[in-house]
């Protein structure tokens, strides 16, 4: 293909050469391209599935090796002789309770969360005044507040609410921190919702509590289960709370429980990595079962 070469005046009897412009709607071609642009992004994709699978595969293993076999074969290698010890190991002790007071808390801390934060988007969505967009705001301003430097305030707060060494004593900050990213999250999503189907049920008599549970909840439900299962793994993965708020062996969770375990057992360590797995079971579990509803929380609107 020819390209033509223009030719600007640029005084009396003189002539400039000057490039072809490159068309507006023209893609320009990326500096890696073919098979070694294939080769690149594959290689990386295998190093980061190698830097997820690696750790997972090893912590499954450990959890099936003996304490002898722990320190005599390779750390990466298949467990020469597998044992399921180690999981007795753990049931027998106190993981039942570590595991309810750590179901109570997520449970109570999602449920506070998602109630709060759905009533207080519907409010800011649907009054669109100074007060609604102050507020809003005020919701942003919590994202920039780091957990570790109000720490002290919090524990002297609980302290004079006559809360210390409760799982309530965590199940309160834990929502209150999950609050703004989660309002941020289904205020964006309300925002989706077409006016006109407010205007309808305003014809239609309804107030703003039946609009919030008959339309609002209802569209909502991607991003509720979407900030429901974020929030529960925030709060499942908590450890300075527990670490602070509490000091009791009955009102350990599971992450505070983990440092336990590993005080308890020594340097057994395939029996800690036996109590992890078991730790990381509950939440795997409901991320399988609300998987639908996260991806199509995760990508509403991108389509729009």
């Amino acid at each position: 293909m020819s390209t033509t070469v223009t030719k600007e005046r640029t005084g009396p009897g003189r002539q400039r050469a000057v490039p072809p412009r490159t068309p507006a709607g023209a893609r320009r071609r990326p500096w890696i391209s073919g098979a070694p642009r294939r080769a690149l992004t594959g290689g990386a994709a295998l190093v980061w599935t190698a830097l997820v699978v690696v750790p997972v595969y090893w912590l499954v293993v450990t959890s099936l090796r003996s304490r002898t076999d722990f320190t005599t074969d390779s750390p990466l290698a298949l467990p020469g002789h597998p044992t399921l010890d180690n999981y007795k190991t753990v049931l027998d002790g106190d993981f039942a309770t570590y595991l309810l007071n750590s179901v109570v808390v997520t449970v109570g801390a999602v449920v506070l969360t998602v109630a709060a934060a759905l009533m207080a988007s519907f409010s800011i969505v649907r009054y669109t005044n100074s007060w609604s967009r102050l507020s809003f705001r005020m919701y942003l301003l919590g994202l920039a507040i780091p957990l570790q430097a109000v720490i002290i305030p919090v524990y002297l707060l609980i302290i004079r609410m006559d809360m210390y060494d409760s799982l309530l004593a965590i199940v309160l900050p834990s929502a209150a921190f999950a609050l703004p990213i989660t309002v941020m999250i289904l205020v964006s999503f309300l925002r989706d919702i077409p006016r006109s189907l407010f205007e309808a049920m305003i014809v239609d008599g309804a107030g703003d509590w039946r609009m919030l549970f008959s339309l609002v909840a209802p569209m909502a439900r991607p991003a509720l289960m979407t900030v429901a299962v974020y929030d529960g793994l925030q709060v499942w993965n908590g450890f300075l709370f527990p670490l602070i708020l509490t000091q009791s062996g009955d009102k350990a969770v599971l992450p505070l429980a983990l440092t336990l375990y590993r005080g308890q057992f020594g340097i057994d360590v395939p029996a800690t990595m036996a109590a992890v797995v078991l730790s990381t079971l509950p939440m795997l579990a409901v991320f399988l079962l609300a998987k639908r509803q996260l991806v199509a929380g995760l990508t509403a609107g991108f389509s729009k």
